[in-house]
């Protein structure tokens, strides 16, 4: 089975849950495995909240600037990027690890933890980030898009 899709959200706090929660819902409607969902739909948020806070350029109305979310769930693997128009990544970022009593910081870091792979980098050409990130699935035994 191979289920793919793409979302341009407005780059505000209430379009995380909105990721997350249709990311959730097509995965535990093919059949992945809970832990797997609860995996990807974490490091989606985080993902999805770097776009929201860093993924702008103020010079354009950063406010109103949209990010871009799709997922493809093809065979074995999930497969996420999130893409946003903001001022692009540097290496360093990505490599420093937060200070322990940091509050913020840390996404990345859960990002590489909960993933099988991880990509991060800067959109060729206009600019911004595209963080992208995939999971090889498990699958519970009784699907339910499979006894419908």
């Amino acid at each position: 089975m191979s289920i793919w899709w793409s979302l341009h959200l407005r780059r505000e706090a209430a379009s995380v849950p909105l990721a997350r929660r249709l990311l959730l819902g097509t995965m535990e409607t093919a059949g992945v495995d809970p832990d797997v969902c609860y995996d990807l739909s974490v490091a989606l948020s985080e993902a999805c909240a770097n776009a929201v806070e860093h993924g702008g350029d103020a010079t354009r109305g950063g406010s109103s600037e949209a990010y871009r979310v799709t997922a493809y769930l093809d065979g074995e693997k999930c497969r996420i990027e999130v893409a946003d128009s903001g001022p692009g990544f540097t290496r360093a970022q990505g490599l420093r690890p937060p200070r322990a009593d940091a509050e913020h910081g840390r996404g990345l870091c859960l990002i590489r933890e909960l993933a099988d792979h991880v990509h991060i980098g800067n959109k060729p050409g206009r600019g911004g980030t595209v963080v992208s990130f995939d999971k090889i699935l498990k699958w519970k035994k009784d699907p339910s898009l499979l006894t419908a």
